[in-house]
């Protein structure tokens, strides 16, 4: 069951929350697939519809910075700062967890992944439902992202309980993930918000070294936000294939040759649109029956970073 975002939407959606329902609903970044945040079975049904391990951590939704602080037990000076400058925002933060929140959100470790969305519709809905949203990409585990309600649908059908459709979502790759070592960031998970700028405010971050047993944040396993099919990504001067078994995903001019379906992220070579395109031009490369997707590179800085990393976990 599909409603649109607005006053009546979001009503009913929130009572479903609170019912211990689920629920899809638009975020900035990518549509999630929330439930009450507090509620260990509510959360066990997220984990069920998605088909995604229990060892992977889910990130709670909270409206303000205020109320998301009450979720972690500690948070470091430069944390804060990050939250002042860049809350509601494309930004998680991993932090200890508070007593309050559920094992099974966390998957058992000993910290928590909080963010506040910048969407209206996202807000408004945590608002009315009263508590924390947990909330992973509405798909089913490992796949492409969805960008738009007809995604959520197309993966997983009649699984939540309503789909909230505010459109096309503005950003369009997932939440850049951050947690702190001995007060240093350390970057989990390249995102919606450049690493640039949260470098600025916070100092310059940390890499993560390959993740030991548990995931630390969600989106960190190898492979991830897959399309059905094979993804190649193309080296610098390299060329794909064309043929009518191939699509071909081209960063801002398109490639020479005949392809089942070709799709240009940006003409104008824009990082911003690029993300906001990705997921979207994939479902449609999908869509087309090609056997292999050839995707071009991108400029590995600002928004350049998360589209990489999306293509190299989906190419994994």
């Amino acid at each position: 069951m599909a409603e649109r975002a607005d006053a009546a939407g979001i009503k009913k959606a929130a009572a479903l929350i609170r019912a211990g329902g689920v629920v899809a609903f638009p975020t900035e970044t990518v549509y999630g697939l929330g439930a009450d945040g507090l509620d260990p079975k509510a959360c066990a049904r997220v984990f069920e519809i998605k088909g995604r391990p229990r060892f992977d951590p889910l990130i709670l939704h909270e409206r303000s910075a205020v109320r998301a602080r009450r979720l972690f037990s500690r948070v470091p000076a430069a944390a804060a700062r990050l939250m002042k400058k860049f809350w509601p925002g494309p930004l998680t933060l991993v932090l200890p967890k508070a007593a309050v929140v559920p094992d099974i959100v966390t998957a058992g470790l000993k910290t928590v992944a909080v963010r506040v969305p910048a969407n209206p519709a996202a807000l408004a809905l945590i608002k009315a439902a009263g508590r924390p949203i947990a909330a992973p990409s509405a798909n089913r585990f490992g796949r492409l992202s969805p960008t738009t309600a007809a995604h959520v649908k197309k993966q997983l059908g009649r699984g939540p309980d309503l789909i909230l459709d505010g459109g096309k979502t503005a950003i369009g790759v997932e939440s850049t993930i951050i947690t702190f070592k001995r007060g240093r960031p350390m970057l989990l998970r390249p995102g919606g918000l450049p690493l640039e700028e949260i470098e600025k405010i916070a100092g310059p971050a940390a890499a993560a070294g390959k993740s030991v047993g548990k995931p630390l944040a969600p989106g960190c396993l190898k492979k991830h936000y897959a399309p059905k099919a094979k993804l190649r990504i193309l080296g610098p001067g390299r060329a794909g294939k064309p043929g009518t078994r191939a699509a071909y995903l081209a960063f801002s001019k398109r490639p020479a040759g005949k392809y089942a379906a070709v799709a240009v992220l940006s003409r104008t070579g824009d990082l911003r649109e690029a993300a906001a395109n990705l997921f979207g031009a994939l479902h449609r490369l999908e869509n087309s029956g090609a056997r292999v997707i050839y995707a071009e590179q991108v400029p590995p800085h600002g928004l350049g970073r998360a589209i990489m990393d999306r293509l190299r976990r989906a190419a994994a």
